[in-house]
């Protein structure tokens, strides 16, 4: 029996997930009846619909395959809901896990992530990966991100929706759409979920992806936390430059070209900072008024 006093929509992605759809889609009827449940097919080409038309759960089907966050896009904007559940088909996530982080959410957040454990990353080496997003993403907002690439998570729709335009089509939405929260003043909260094993083949690449990951990262800070990425870069080119000059002056007694070339780049880099900075409040400037306009 359905006993959540929120209204849901329950986005899933899916391309080829045909095996995890016909085990997940019936406890989701089960156990959410009255939930807006919306699969969005991204360009499969096995039986991903019939199995969704089967459970008679909403489609939309991209004529090709255009991305996981292209996907997730694509379900937000026919959500009609308050509360946005985003989990994936292949098995990994828990449904029962959706109570949890919606009692989460009652606390007074407006996104509330899943973050898997650790035993929950099938090898060392994703283990790692996960951690070193999770550190630089937390020194890039000045918040704590327990899980920065989790695809389980659910939000408000009305906030969520205002950064749809800036969330890539690719798999690192998860990225993008914490630090959007989290810059613009938008609490974020995190419930420990452990995640299963998937069904299928994953569409994720370890090398392709993680390197992929960590530019976006630094895009974001760019975008979002600009001093937090130009300021250090730049007073660590300034002191090395004081330093260089203090060398060749007291071997050679000179000031050097090399020298001044550092310095000089440390200080295009701290203004190239504050004009990040500056475009960054432009950037959040419409949002920010809405959120006053809705206060009001």
């Amino acid at each position: 029996m359905d006993t959540i006093k929120h209204s849901l929509s329950i986005i899933i992605p899916a391309k080829n997930e045909r095996e995890g759809l016909t085990r997940l889609l019936p406890i989701l009827k089960s156990k959410y009846s009255a939930a807006e449940i919306i699969v969005v097919n991204d360009g499969s080409d096995d039986d991903t619909v019939d199995v969704c038309h089967n459970h008679n759960v909403k489609v939309i089907s991209h004529p090709y395959s255009m991305g996981n966050g292209a996907a997730i896009k694509s379900g937000a904007r026919a959500a009609r809901n308050e509360i946005l559940v985003f989990m994936d088909a292949d098995g990994q996530h828990d449904p029962d896990d959706i109570e949890l982080m919606l009692d989460k959410l009652d606390q007074g957040y407006q996104m509330v992530v899943g973050a898997r454990t650790l035993d929950s990353h099938a090898s060392l080496s994703r283990r790692l990966a996960n951690q070193i997003y999770n550190n630089l993403a937390s020194f890039m907002t000045g918040y704590k991100i327990e899980d920065l690439t989790s695809g389980f998570r659910l939000a408000r729709r009305d906030e969520f929706i205002k950064f749809l335009y800036l969330l890539p089509n690719g798999f690192s939405y998860p990225t993008t759409s914490t630090m959007a929260f989290f810059r613009s003043g938008l609490p974020v909260g995190y419930v420990n979920i452990k995640a299963g094993d998937r069904e299928g083949k994953s569409h994720i690449k370890i090398l392709k992806d993680g390197v992929r990951f960590f530019i976006i990262i630094l895009k974001i800070g760019a975008l979002f936390s600009p001093m937090r990425l130009f300021l250090p870069i730049s007073a660590l080119l300034f002191a090395t430059g004081i330093c260089y000059y203090i060398y060749t002056y007291f071997f050679y007694g000179r000031f050097t070209n090399m020298s001044a070339l550092i310095i000089l780049a440390s200080i295009i880099i701290f203004l190239m900072g504050i004009m990040a900075e500056f475009v960054s409040s432009l950037h959040y400037k419409d949002i920010e008024e809405i959120n006053v306009q809705k206060d009001e």
